[in-house]
């Protein structure tokens, strides 16, 4: 074993490709390395590694469910083009179904078991393709998911309430998708967060020169203001609620449907990655090319 570990520690910075396609190909080689890098090539892994340090920033976010348990999951490519076709989605579809099966503990462990799966994708796609993210949640009874999705996997939610309104709960997705929220609700925020968010507001109002002079309990007041408004826009349960005629906080909807949020998530593509510029003409002209 100690043996294989080193050979596919020496393949891997060979060739650039992944753990267990380097496994995989000493093992098919009886630990012939050289072999092993020929398999590698024989079978298109060394073209997709040549793609992993590109920039994935397109490709869908979508939610499915199989019995008790509701998924939401983010699956990156390198253009919207490819995100829009059969192939991407249905891989989408395959990864869902590999996450119900395995239920892996974690990012990682999801993307070595799909590992194959993948590299098959980006040689037959002709782009990265990585796994993102993804949340797998469980109800239990007397539990309800919601989801909405929008733009068609652009962004997407998937709550879990406690409750028995299908429609309130979707609702409350729909909402979640809209507005963003990062918190259930103000009281679950964790005390290290509003702390970090405090040294900050601190340091913001001692470069306020409008601040400058003013009494050390004014000043409290105003950061703890500052740290409230800031974490408050955050909060699922006091944010203005989008089928609300009068801007009532969600957490007055809970209480009108005896219902409570237990968890929430919200999956928009791309979000926090660094886009390239590429022009669309080009874009489709790379695309036909790969086609042929």
């Amino acid at each position: 074993m100690a043996d294989l570990i080193s050979l596919i520690k020496e393949l891997r910075e060979r060739t650039g490709a992944g753990m267990m396609d380097c496994k995989k190909a000493l093992v098919e080689s009886e630990l012939d390395i050289a072999k092993a890098q020929e398999w590698l090539k024989e079978k298109g892994v060394l073209k997709a590694a040549k793609k992993a340090d590109r920039v994935a920033a397109e490709g869908l976010s979508l939610v499915f469910f199989k019995g008790d348990h509701g998924l939401i999951l983010e699956v990156n490519c390198e253009t919207d083009f490819v995100s829009r076709g059969d192939a991407f989605r249905a891989l989408v579809t395959q990864t869902a179904d590999v996450v119900f099966a395995q239920k892996p503990a974690s990012l990682e462990a999801l993307v070595n078991l799909t590992a194959s799966l993948y590299t098959d994708a980006t040689i037959k796609i002709g782009e990265k393709i990585t796994i993102r993210r993804f949340e797998l949640m469980t109800k239990k009874a007397g539990e309800l998911f919601g989801h909405y999705i929008h733009m068609n996997g652009v962004v997407s939610a998937l709550v879990k309430v406690n409750g028995n309104d299908q429609t309130f709960a979707d609702q409350l997705a729909m909402h979640v998708t809209d507005r963003a929220p990062l918190y259930v609700s103000f009281d679950s925020i964790d005390k290290a967060q509003l702390d970090a968010e405090r040294v900050i507001q601190v340091e913001a109002v001692k470069a306020d020169e409008k601040l400058a002079g003013k009494p050390q309990a004014i000043l409290e007041k105003i950061i703890e203001g500052k740290v409230n408004t800031t974490f408050k826009e955050k909060s699922l349960d006091l944010q203005p609620f989008m089928f609300s005629e009068n801007e009532e906080p969600v957490k007055q909807y809970l209480a009108k449907h005896k219902t409570s949020v237990l968890q929430l998530v919200r999956f928009k593509v791309g979000e926090g990655i660094e886009k390239k510029e590429v022009d669309f003409a080009i874009e489709v002209m790379s695309q036909v090319k790969n086609t042929h």
